[in-house]
């Protein structure tokens, strides 16, 4: 059975202005997947979109109270991880700089073993005019693909470090 992203009650899909579930097999273990994801400053290494990330909380990698800054698609946002499970869980809220009409979002990776490696589900939730503007009314669609590219490139990536530790 695969794992859904456990939603805060307010970013609940069904309530929701914006919704997007993306998911992938992987050729590799979940700690592989697992390194990738955790390691947000060095997304850009294999989905050059996220390419200005900045943990501010002062761990090197994203774990549980972190809080980082990044541009996405131009658009400068504060995150905090709010989930946290080693090799099976990443979540994190996010709200919008410099944006008063409240937008926020809630993004979860959900990690799941499987025979050949792992199942990787993201989902997220988008709410607020900010997001109902840009991505509801002007480029509707646009976080669904965001996402499927992430996730191919990040099984991509995976499959990638699992073959070099094997040559």
């Amino acid at each position: 059975m695969i794992d859904k992203v456990i939603w805060p009650e307010r970013y609940d899909p069904r309530t929701s202005a914006i919704y997007a579930l993306n998911d992938i097999d992987v050729k590799a273990p979940p700690e592989v997947v697992w390194k990738l994801l955790v390691d947000a400053e060095h997304w850009a290494r294999y989905f050059p979109a996220e390419d200005q990330v900045k943990i501010l909380s002062g761990e090197p990698e994203l774990m549980l109270g972190t809080r980082y800054h990044r541009v996405t698609v131009g658009y400068p946002m504060s995150l905090t991880v709010t989930e946290c499970v080693p090799n099976r869980r990443l979540a994190w809220a996010t709200t919008v700089d410099g944006e008063d009409t409240g937008s926020s979002a809630y993004h979860g990776w959900v990690i799941t073993p499987t025979d050949e490696g792992c199942h990787v589900l993201t989902e997220e939730t988008q709410q607020g005019e900010f997001f109902l503007d840009v991505i509801g009314r002007q480029y509707p669609g646009a976080l669904y693909r965001y996402h499927q590219d992430w996730v191919e490139r990040l099984a991509r990536a995976a499959e990638d470090d699992v073959a070099k530790q094997i040559d």
